[in-house]
């Protein structure tokens, strides 16, 4: 009977303790560029992240930047700079704020905005009349942004 109200107990605090809200692209605070907050509350995944920087339909950060580290990725681009020892270079929060938003950081740049869903300027309606209405899905998803942060991490000098 103790042992029972001491677990009752455990899973009544762990249920009050507050849960982790994703946060949604316009959700997310820049300060200088940079974004604090992890947008998931989950560790990323390096690996993950490494599969997303090399792969044509996710992330393909290697279309514009060259990275040493992903030898088998072909056609790296030198449209961007390299991403070797980007982790030594950039903190957790400045590598979070420029692959969700670049632009953030950098005026001008352009690199795509990874993690944005509105403010986009429609040229479509001009020429097809097809041009996407309201808010558009985020390239990358909460978690695969924190992913391609912990895979930059790891590009150390």
């Amino acid at each position: 009977m103790k042992s029972q109200l001491k677990l009752a107990i455990a899973l009544a605090a762990f249920a009050a303790q507050p849960s982790f809200a994703e946060v949604t692209p316009n959700m997310v605070a820049f300060a200088d560029g940079a974004v604090a907050q992890s947008h998931t509350g989950v560790a990323g995944n390096a690996a993950d992240g490494a599969k997303v920087a090399s792969t044509r339909s996710m992330g393909n950060c290697v279309a514009c930047h060259a990275i040493a580290a992903l030898p088998d990725a072909k056609f790296q681009g030198n449209v961007g700079p390299a991403l070797d020892g980007v982790g030594s270079r950039w903190s957790e929060a400045e590598l979070r704020g420029i692959v969700s938003n670049a632009k953030m950081m950098f005026d001008g740049t352009v690199m795509p905005s990874f993690y944005k869903t509105e403010g986009y300027t429609r040229l479509g309606d001009a020429y097809t009349g097809k041009a996407p209405k309201g808010d558009v899905p985020p390239i990358l998803s909460a978690q695969q942004i924190e992913d391609v942060v912990a895979y930059l991490l790891t590009l150390k000098e």
